[in-house]
């Protein structure tokens, strides 16, 4: 999937000045440059100004000391490998041909390629994906295939529009699983890799760092995905790379590769990884129940909460969520929430704006109470919201 953004693309010009004789000036005399010894250091470094030939005794100090400088840089590396032979047979390429009706009655296919990780939930064998890879698929027409080259068809699927995840289990005991991260603790320029199969090259692994976090609102295919709390990254992430996992440097997965800016359809160093916690809440309850049961809160908020309406209601700046209004008889208005309320926090969480609000909430475990703490009159009140499931009220 890709998402498109309008960018600039700034171009840089080197500009070569010539020193052209006036008419009817004597020509200058060319002169030869002679290559002489460069200045070499005690140290065993030779400054590079000349051209220099190397003895062969200075060519061997060189490459011992070469050598010596490598090995930091090796022991990265080796780690890199590490993690590359440990994911590797956890990572699945995907392929799913979907059958889509056309007018006055004719059919069609299309082929989807995209890529999945394989984990264990509830004691099943299960492969995580994104939900516009195999979307429209039927489960025969999904074809899964392992690192060391067999194939699978799932025997049961299952999906999330709200967050593009699905989940297909897998009729298998002896496969190798990835490890999850237990949390959200990545942090901005956290090294980190993907795997999966762009452009169809299955398994294939790119590095980079965390670019930032909490991207939210993006305009993602249809729009059906309303809960967002993106993780960007600047590791390379190109068509086919859906599904694949994000993992950092202990091998464990952090994320859900699922789209990327770009104005050419391939990677420009933008691309956006759904964060762990969000994938396992919903693929636990897809798993377990066969649905999501998302948390309901009841209240209206403010867009466009801006710095005048903070500095009305007595804040500094405009942080957290206001409500501009409240739902009858939901957890929100039992709870005693009003107008003009600015929700701080949710559940020990604070909180930005208004959809990493509705992104907190749609994330949040039901039939329990949690603790809000709210900016009232210039004060700050803790209220305690019994949270009730969303499909009750919508």
């Amino acid at each position: 999937m890709t998402l498109l953004l309008n960018h600039r693309t700034l171009w840089f010009a080197v500009v070569a000045a010539c020193c052209l004789s006036s008419a009817g000036a004597a020509q200058q005399p060319v002169h030869r440059l002679t290559p002489i010894e460069a200045t070499q250091h005690q140290d065993g470094r030779i400054d590079p100004v000349r051209p220099v030939r190397l003895t062969a005794e200075e060519r061997e100090r060189l490459y011992e000391q070469a050598a010596r400088d490598a090995e930091p840089l090796e022991r990265q590396a080796m780690q890199l490998r590490r993690l590359s032979d440990l994911l590797r047979p956890a990572v699945v390429h995907i392929d799913a041909t979907k059958r889509m009706a056309r007018p006055r009655g004719a059919r069609t296919t299309e082929s989807e390629t995209g890529s999945g990780v394989i984990t264990e939930v509830a004691g099943r064998m299960v492969v995580i994906t994104n939900r516009h890879v195999v979307a429209g698929a039927e489960l025969d027409d999904i074809l899964i295939r392992l690192d060391d080259g067999r194939e699978f068809v799932p025997n049961r699927s299952w999906s999330d529009a709200g967050t593009d995840i699905a989940v297909l289990e897998l009729a298998a005991d002896d496969l190798q699983t990835a490890r999850m991260a237990a949390d959200d603790s990545l942090r901005i320029g956290d090294t980190v890799l993907a795997i999966g199969s762009p452009f169809g090259l299955a398994h294939s692994v790119t590095l980079g760092i965390v670019s930032a976090k909490g991207r939210r609102d993006l305009e993602i295919g249809a729009g059906s995905v309303r809960f967002q709390d993106f993780i960007q990254t600047d590791a390379a992430i190109n068509p086919g790379n859906s599904g694949g996992p994000l993992v950092n440097l202990r091998g464990e997965v952090v994320g859900l590769n699922t789209a990327i800016a770009s104005n050419s359809g391939g990677s420009e160093g933008i691309g956006f990884a759904i964060p762990i916690s969000m994938v396992m809440f919903v693929t636990k309850q897809l798993v377990e129940s066969g649905s999501v049961a998302r948390a309901y809160l009841g209240v209206s908020l403010d867009k466009e909460f801006t710095q005048p309406e903070a500095h009305r209601l007595g804040m500094v700046r405009p942080v957290g969520a206001r409500v501009e209004s409240v739902t009858s008889d939901s957890p929100a208005a039992d709870a005693g929430i009003r107008p003009n309320d600015v929700i701080f926090e949710f559940d020990g969480r604070p909180i930005e704006d208004d959809d990493h609000l509705m992104s907190v909430v749609g994330t949040t475990a039901v039939d329990r109470t949690v603790a809000v703490l709210i900016f009232r009159d210039r004060e700050r009140i803790e209220l305690q919201i019994p949270v009730a499931r969303r499909n009750d009220f919508e």
